[in-house]
C-alpha cells in the first residue's frame, strides 16, 4: 500500500515534476491544491533548506502524514547570489515570471557573457510524523542569457542556459529537464535515501 505524502506546494509545475517520481517510490502524492485548509506558511528563512523545512514541518503537522517540500531559486554571481531565496518575489510581490526575467536581465545589462555565471539551487525537505526531518540538495550550474527564449518550463527557465547546453532551460524538452535539473538532482538524492531504508 502506498504511503500518503503531501507535496507542500500549489505550484503546478513543481507538482508535475515531483508526482511521477514519488509514485515510483511508493508514495500516494497529493499537493496543497488537492486539499482544503492548507496552512499559510511565510517563507522567511535565510536559506532554501530552511524554507523547505519550515513548509514540510507545517504541512506534516496540519495533515498528520508525510510531507515533502521544496524551495528553490536562482543565484547569479554578478548580483552577489541574488535573487536567491527571494527568487519567487524578486522585484516585489505580484510580478509575473516575465516581469522578473526582464528585471533580472536589466540588472545584468552591462555584464559580459563571461561574467554571467549562475546556478539553480533546490533544497527538498522530507518530514514524517515521529521521525527525524531530512533535507536533500541539488545544484544546476549555468549562465544567464541576454534574452529569454523557449516555451517550456516556468520561472527563470527562459533566461537560464545550463552548462553543456547552447539553449535555455525553457527550450529543453520537459522530460529531459526532469532528468538533469536541480530539482532532479535533489529528488535523486531523496530517492536513494528512500530506497536505502
Amino acid at each position: 500500500m502506498a504511503t500518503r505524502l503531501v507535496i507542500a506546494t500549489k505550484n503546478a509545475g513543481k507538482v508535475a515534476e515531483l508526482r511521477e517520481l514519488l509514485g515510483a517510490l511508493g508514495f500516494d502524492a497529493l499537493s496543497l491544491r488537492d486539499l482544503e485548509d492548507a496552512p499559510e506558511i511565510v517563507e522567511d528563512a535565510d536559506s532554501f533548506s530552511g524554507n523547505a523545512l519550515k513548509k514540510a514541518l507545517a504541512v506534516a503537522a496540519a495533515y498528520g502524514c508525510a510531507a515533502l517540500a521544496d524551495d528553490s531559486g536562482l543565484e547569479v554571481d554578478a548580483l552577489g547570489g541574488a535573487p536567491g531565496v527571494l527568487s519567487a518575489r524578486y522585484g516585489g510581490e505580484g510580478r509575473s515570471d516575465a516581469d522578473r526575467n526582464a528585471l533580472l536581465l536589466e540588472a545584468l545589462r552591462d555584464v559580459p557573457a563571461a561574467a554571467r555565471a549562475a546556478r539553480f539551487r533546490c533544497a527538498l525537505a522530507f518530514v514524517e510524523p515521529g521521525a527525524e526531518a531530512r533535507t536533500f540538495e541539488g545544484v544546476f550550474p549555468g549562465r544567464i542569457a541576454f534574452a529569454p527564449s523557449g516555451r517550456h518550463g516556468f520561472g527563470y527557465d527562459p533566461i537560464f542556459v545550463p552548462d553543456g547546453y547552447r539553449v535555455s532551460l525553457a527550450e529543453i524538452p520537459p522530460d529531459e529537464k526532469r532528468r538533469v535539473s536541480h530539482r532532479a538532482q535533489a529528488l535523486a538524492a531523496f530517492a536513494r535515501w528512500v530506497e536505502s531504508r
